[in-house]
Parts: structure tokens; sequence; C-alpha cells
């Protein structure tokens, strides 16, 4: 049963399916974990039988290790550092003192619900303290959250896994020697996180410079250099000491990271090909060697311990280390509920019940099974409702306020000072220095600069920010600028006036990048209207009687190039009118619309110097357009319902 072709087919099958899982996750916007757990045990042992993972013998412990660090190298690399440092208090609270709170809580859960003596109890909960990001990654690429929210939950997945991972071999240690003196226990922890830290900062420094100086090498050789390197300083530390490898992989992709490497959106892509890959077979493999009967043996007191572990004791740890943060309930509440176990749990798990039962220690396998019945309850119950409950708390990004303009004009100018009316941050961009000072004058923050520069992006706020929108008199510039910030912050709402050329091909990210206010819309034009006073800044409510007219009217003021609709109130959010929006009833849509005077009466009512303000005009179905333009907009409001 062992043949070289067993083995073969072994790979195979588990490559196969977890790359299924993998795919049929992306298709569904399901957490794709959920699936890999299902294809494990359906190909397992107690499925069909046709996974046997302990063919691979100790090749399986190398599998684990190699992936594992590869995993966390990735995670370290993607981690975004200013992100982080508006949740830094928070992160550092979680990932010690939110460590002792989990090891604690989860002990004293494992003793008295699980009934399992205090060091198996105390083994368990050091296993479970870490929350993955082989997990958390791929759950907050299908549930888009807010910033902050997301790089509190990454930074603690990727953080706290060397913290668990070494705190479980000294628990375990505990339990095989006898020794529980906390001085040696403590010493022990700092000691291989500082020994893996330096080798890791050191690796990473090296390998960054390297690949700066190495031009001769080509981009793909450049990417296994990394992986390469990122291997070697994960056996350079565990040979050092023993569990300090996983540390020096976390903190040589943090180090890379900030060597801002030309080639880095290329290495990051490359590596995270290769993390989905390792994820795939870890779990398929992992499950796959899971007994179904192991966990069914644990009977009630078990689940209550995970129970207790999600409900209770992850809550006190979150509120408790995010007491003084800048998260508001709804955001800490989210925090508390996402906390899914992932592989370093079920790896070092599956390696302990086999340490535990060489050395005669009864509990080994019934702690693998109570970390899985862990992993399956918190990857299928928060995975699956992750998505409703960031939308019930509204902690979706989809949600964030405020906006980034690029460009100072008059339209522009307008546009940031109605966000500002709402008490949303708004902030301008423009390399002109007399369209700044207009701007200053209108006391609009203002950045003298290009928008080209992500540093000025960040300073400007962009990562927290819900809109991004670029009106320079250039469209190609806009289109590039929206392309740049679509890809570096990936603020939820990203539009650029530019000109559509149906010849030409759309760029790939180009769907995310929509036109503001109206198809082409002549900025030009209106800039000088408003400079003329030629306007009048309106609103309409949109209700449900008679909304398919109010649409088309709507729709023919636009056509006729009479209205530019601005803004749109939609539950009680303000947002930029993208040019392809569906409007709905209970929209309230701001607009200017074109109010020519001759320019005696401009002159007598001081037009030029006056400054617009929102108006309660008549409504916009009473304003009079030619009636051949309203027939055929009413002609395509019907074909269209």
């Amino acid at each position: 049963m062992d043949s070289p072709f067993d083995i073969t087919l072994l790979i195979v099958l588990t490559v196969v399916s977890g790359i299924a899982a993998q795919v049929l996750g992306d298709y569904l916007k399901v957490p794709s974990i959920v699936f890999l757990l299902l294809f494990g045990i359906l190909l397992g042992s107690d499925g069909l039988g046709v996974l046997h993972p302990n063919l691979l013998g100790e090749g399986l412990e190398v599998i684990v290790s190699l992936s594992v660090a590869l995993i966390l190298f990735e995670g370290g690399l993607n981690l975004e550092l200013r992100e982080l440092g508006r949740v830094s208090t928070s992160l550092r609270n979680l990932v010690t003192i939110g460590t002792l709170i989990t090891l604690i809580g989860g002990g004293m859960a494992a003793h008295w619900l699980g009934e399992f003596p205090w060091p198996i109890a105390f083994l368990y909960a050091a296993l479970v303290v870490v929350t993955g990001p082989t997990v958390i990654g791929p759950l907050l690429k299908q549930v888009q959250v807010d910033r902050q929210v997301a790089a509190l939950l990454e930074g603690e997945g990727v953080l706290i896994d060397p913290v668990g991972a070494i705190l479980a071999v000294l628990v375990l240690d505990i339990i095989l020697n006898g020794d529980a003196d906390p001085v040696r226990l403590i010493s022990g922890l700092v000691l291989r996180l500082g020994i893996g830290g330096a080798i890791g900062a050191a690796g990473g420094w090296g390998m960054g410079f390297f690949l700066k100086k190495a031009e001769f090498l080509s981009e793909e050789l450049k990417n296994l250099v990394v992986l390469a390197g990122l291997w070697g300083l994960f056996c350079l530390a565990q040979g050092v000491r023993d569990e300090s490898g996983l540390m020096a992989t976390v903190v040589a992709g943090i180090v890379l990271r900030s060597a801002s490497l030309p080639e880095e959106r290329l290495l990051r892509r490359f590596k995270g090909q290769l993390t989905i890959l390792a994820v795939s077979v870890l779990f398929i493999l992992l499950a796959a060697d899971l007994s179904l009967a192991s966990i069914i043996a644990l009977g009630w007191g078990s689940l209550f311990t995970v129970l207790a572990l999600m409900f209770i004791v992850r809550p006190i740890n979150v509120w408790l280390c995010t007491w003084n943060s800048g998260l508001n309930w709804r955001q800490k509440l989210f925090v508390c509920w996402i906390a899914p176990r992932g592989i370093v749990s079920a790896s070092v798990s599956s390696l302990f019940a086999i340490l535990l039962t060489q050395r005669g220690i009864n509990g080994g396998d019934s702690i693998k099974a109570l970390v899985f019945l862990t992993i399956i309850l918190t990857v299928f119950v928060q995975g699956l409702t992750a998505r409703w409950v960031a939308q019930l708390l509204r902690v979706t990004s989809t949600k964030a306020t405020g906006a980034v303009i690029v460009g100072s004009n008059p339209l522009s100018r307008l546009i940031a000072r109605l966000f500002q009316e709402r008490g949303e941050s708004v902030v301008i961009i423009d390399t002109n220095p007399e369209a700044c000072k207009l701007a200053e004058e209108e006391n609009i923050p203002i950045f003298l600069s290009s928008a080209l520069d992500t540093n000025v992006l960040d300073e400007a706020g962009l990562a927290s920010i819900g809109t991004f929108l670029a009106m320079t008199s250039n469209g190609e510039v806009n289109l590039v600028l929206a392309q740049r910030a679509a890809e570096e912050f990936q603020p939820p709402r990203v539009l650029a006036i530019f000109p559509r050329d149906p010849q030409a091909s759309p760029p790939t990210n180009k769907a995310k990048i929509n036109q503001p206010f109206m198809p082409d819309v002549p900025s030009k034009a209106w800039n000088e209207y408003i400079s003329d006073g030629e306007v009048k800044l309106g609103e309409t409510l949109l209700k449900e009687p008679g909304f398919a007219f109010q649409e088309a009217h709507l729709q023919a003021l636009i056509r006729s190039g009479e209205l530019v609709p601005l803004l749109r109130e939609r539950e009680a959010h303000l947002q930029v009118v993208p040019a392809s929006e569906t409007w709905q009833p209970g929209d309230r849509i701001i607009y200017l619309l074109h109010d020519p005077k001759p320019k005696l009466l401009r002159r007598l009512s001081g037009a030029n110097n006056s400054r617009l303000t929102l108006e309660k005009l008549p409504a916009v179905e009473e304003i009079p357009i030619p009636a051949a333009v309203l027939e055929t907009a009413l002609e395509e409001v019907k074909a269209e319902s």
C-alpha cells in the first residue's frame, strides 16, 4: 500500500481536491476553509477512504512545518504597517494579555466543562490561543470589513501564531518533564521569540539588500530566491532554538515588506499563490487524518467547552484588550465574533497527539479531537455568518465615509464642501498652488503634491476613507490615478472623470473604477457655470409613487445638459453618484441645475461672489424639458422595467 504510485496518487488527489475546494469557495463567496474541511473529511478514512495521510509517515510533519513557515511569511509580507499603527495598542494587548486570558479561560473551560485533567486542559488552551492567517486572510477577502478591523484581525492572526505555537511547546514540556517553574516558562517563551525575531530581522534585511543589488536576476528567479531564503531562515532558527522558526518567518516577511522592493507586488502575488496551495494541501491532509468517532466520543462537555471559548472567553479577551482603543462597540463586537482557528492549531495538535502517545500519557487523541472540534465549529459558525454579522453591525468597508478628491476646481471644491457640511472628512490634492490657495480660502484641507505619491495618499487618510475621486482636467491622468489608488489602497468607491473609448481595451481593474455623475461629464463646462454663477444647487427626493416618471425626467435633464447629479443619500449614507448608478425610491439626489442669466443681472445679484447653498428648488419633475426628449426617456425606462 506504500508504493511510490500510492504516495503519488495521495499527493495528486490532495492537490486536486484542495484547489477544487478553493474554486468552489470563490464561486459561492464562502470561505474556502469550509470546503477544505468538508472535502478532507469526505475523502478521509471516515468517508470514502480515498486519502491515507499516514502513507507520508514523518514526511507529513516536514510538509506541515515548511508550509506553515511559508504561510506565516506571506502573512508578515502582507501586513500593512501603516494600518497596524492605528491599532497598535489593541494588537499588542491581544498578542500579550489576550494570550494569557485565552490560556486561563480555555483551560478552565476544558477542565470544568470537558472534564480534562488540568495539564491536558491547559495544553488544549495553549493550542487554541492562535487565530491563524490561513483562515482570517481568506475570510476577510470574502467579507470586506473596514480597514481598522481588518488590520487588527490580520495582525492578530499573523503575530499570535508563533507566540501560541511556542507557548504550546512549553506547556507540553511541562507535562512531559513535570517542571512547572513559571520563571523558566516565561524566559523560554521570551528567548525563543527573541532568537526568532533577531534571525528573521537580519535575514529579511539581507534578502531585501540582495534583491535590490542583484539586478541581473530575473523576476521569476528573485521570487525563488526569497522562497529559498525564508526556508533557510526557518531551519536556521529551528537549529539554534527549537520552535523559534515561526517567529523568524513572520519577522522576515515584515522586514522584507518594509524594504520597499520594486518587485514587491509580483513577490506578494507569487507567495500568495504558494500559500493558497499550501493551505489547500494541509487542510485536506489533516482533515482526512481525523477520526470522527473520536470527536463524537468527547461528549457534550467538550461541545460546551468550545462554545464557552467562543462566546465567553473571546468576548472578555477582546473587550479588555480594546478598552481604550478608538474602536466603536460594533467593531469590537465583530472582532469578538471572528476568531476561527486554523492550520497551526491543527498541525501542532496532531504532532502533540503522537508525542503524548509515545510517552504513554493518555489524552493525546482527545486533545487532537477537541482541537479539530474547535476548528470545525469556529470555521463553520463564524466563517459562514461573517458577512451577515458584518452587515448587521455595519462594519463593512462599503460603509466607510469621507472622500479624497484629486484636482482643486470649482466643482470638486463644491463636492468637498457638501461632504464637510455632513461632518465627513474630505481632502483635496492638487499640484497647482493657486488652485490649492482657493481651497484653503474655503477651509478645505488641501495637499500641494502629486496624487501619484502613495505617501501623500496615505497621509490624506485614503486607507480609511470611503471614496477616491479623480477629477483633474486631464482624463487620462485621472484614470491612472484611480487605478493606482485602487491597487494600493482598495477604497470601497473609486471614481474618475475619463473619456470613454469604445475601441480601446479596458484596463484589468477598470471594472473597479466608475465614472462619476454622468457618462462623459463635461466638467470644464460645469466648472465655468459655477465660476460664472450660472447654476443652482438643489435636491430632490425620489418617491415610490411616480418613481418611473421622476427617474425619466431626471435622465432627460441629464441628457439635455441642464442637470448634473452630484451626490446621492441612501440609508443616511452620502456618496458621489456613479454614472452607472441605478436609483431607488427613497434616494435623495443633490444636483446642479444650469441656470443661465444675463450678465448684467448676474453682476447686480453678485452671483460671482455668492457661495452656493443647497436650495429647496421646485420638484425636478416640474422643470420644463422638450417633450421629445422626455418621451424618449420614458420609453427607455419602460423598456428597462
